[in-house]
C-alpha cells in the first residue's frame, strides 16, 4: 500500500493534532484539521499557529488539494479559509455536516442568510467516496457517534480518525453531543478496526493518560484493536455504551463549543459583519 509522508501539528491550548499529508511522488498534499488561535476572554483570533503550517508547506513544495475537517470540532476553531487563502485547495468535510447545521443553526437562531446545505465548503464527501491524493488512494469513511458528521480519511496507509480514537491508553471519544450515540460510535469503531492492521491511526486529540509523560498522536489498527481500554478485545457493543454513557455524563461541557460551532459550521466562516463592521459570536444562555 502506498504511504503518504505525514507531519503533525500540536496546538497545545486545544490539545489537537493538525496534519500535513502528502504524496512523495508529486507533493500533493492535504491539510487536515487546522486550528485557529482564539482567546475567549478578549475574542481575539490569531494565525500563528496555522501558519507554521502554512510555512512548512511552502518550504516543503508541496501544492495543496485538499483542507479537510474530519467533523465540526467543539474545541477549537478551523482555520481552513485562512489555510486555503494563503494555499489554495479544496474546503472538504462529510456531507452529513448539514445535520449539525441544521441542529446548531436552530440553537443560535441564525437567520436565512446561513445556508444548512453544506455549501460553504467546497466538497462533502459521501460515505465510502474514494478520492486522490496526487496519485495515492484514498476513502472518506462515514464515522458517526461522536458527531453525525464524523468521517474517518485512510489515505494509502493512513487513517486520520479525528475524535474517534484516542490513544489505546485513553480509549475513546464522548457520545453526548447532539446527533451524539454511543452505539452508534462503537459501529464506527468497528469500520476502522476492519483495516488492514498496519495501517497507520493518526489522532486528532491526545490528553495524557494517567502514568505516560508525552502527548502522542499515532497509533495502529492492531493496537487499538488489541489494546485500547474502551473498544479493544474483550469489550462488547452493551458494555461500551453502558461505560460510555455513565463517563459522558460526568463530562464538563467544552470550553470553546459555543465559539467553535458557530464558525466551524460556516466552514471556518466568522458570522457576517454587523452595519458597525464587527462580527460577532453569539452566546444563548440556559440551553446547553
Amino acid at each position: 500500500m502506498t504511504k503518504p509522508e505525514v507531519k503533525s501539528f500540536f496546538h497545545q491550548p486545544s490539545n489537537t493534532f493538525s496534519y500535513v499529508a502528502w504524496d512523495p511522488a508529486t507533493n500533493k498534499a492535504a491539510v487536515i484539521d487546522s486550528v485557529l488561535d482564539y482567546e475567549a476572554a478578549s475574542g481575539r483570533t490569531s494565525h500563528a499557529s496555522v501558519d507554521e503550517m502554512i510555512a512548512f508547506v511552502v518550504e516543503a513544495q508541496l501544492e495543496v488539494e485538499w483542507i479537510i475537517d474530519t467533523h465540526i470540532h467543539a474545541d477549537h476553531l478551523s482555520a481552513a479559509p485562512w489555510v486555503q487563502s494563503k494555499l489554495g485547495g479544496k474546503l472538504a468535510i462529510g456531507e452529513h455536516v448539514r445535520t449539525v447545521q441544521e441542529t446548531f443553526g436552530s440553537l443560535f437562531n441564525v437567520g436565512a442568510e446561513f445556508a444548512r446545505d453544506g455549501s460553504q465548503f467546497d466538497h462533502l464527501f459521501h460515505d465510502g467516496e474514494h478520492y486522490m491524493l496526487g496519485g495515492i488512494e484514498a476513502q472518506a469513511i462515514h464515522t458517526p457517534g461522536h458527531t453525525p458528521a464524523c468521517m474517518t480519511h485512510v489515505i494509502g496507509d493512513a487513517a486520520f480518525v479525528g475524535d474517534t480514537l484516542f490513544m489505546p491508553d485513553y480509549g475513546t471519544a464522548r457520545c453526548d453531543f447532539p446527533g451524539g450515540d454511543a452505539a452508534t460510535l462503537y459501529r464506527s469503531i468497528q469500520k476502522i478496526f476492519a483495516l488492514p492492521d498496519a495501517t497507520r491511526i493518526f489522532l486528532c486529540h491526545d490528553y495524557k493518560a494517567p502514568g505516560r509523560d508525552e502527548f502522542v498522536h499515532e497509533t495502529s489498527v492492531a493496537a487499538e484493536r488489541q489494546q485500547n481500554i474502551h473498544v479493544g478485545a474483550g469489550h462488547d457493543e452493551a458494555g461500551f455504551v453502558t461505560m460510555r454513557t455513565a463517563r459522558d455524563a460526568t463530562l464538563k461541557v467544552p470550553q470553546l463549543i459555543l465559539p467553535a460551532v458557530q464558525v466551524n459550521m460556516r466552514a471556518g466562516q466568522m458570522p457576517p459583519v454587523e452595519d458597525n463592521g464587527v462580527s460577532y459570536l453569539k452566546i444563548p444562555l440556559d440551553a446547553v
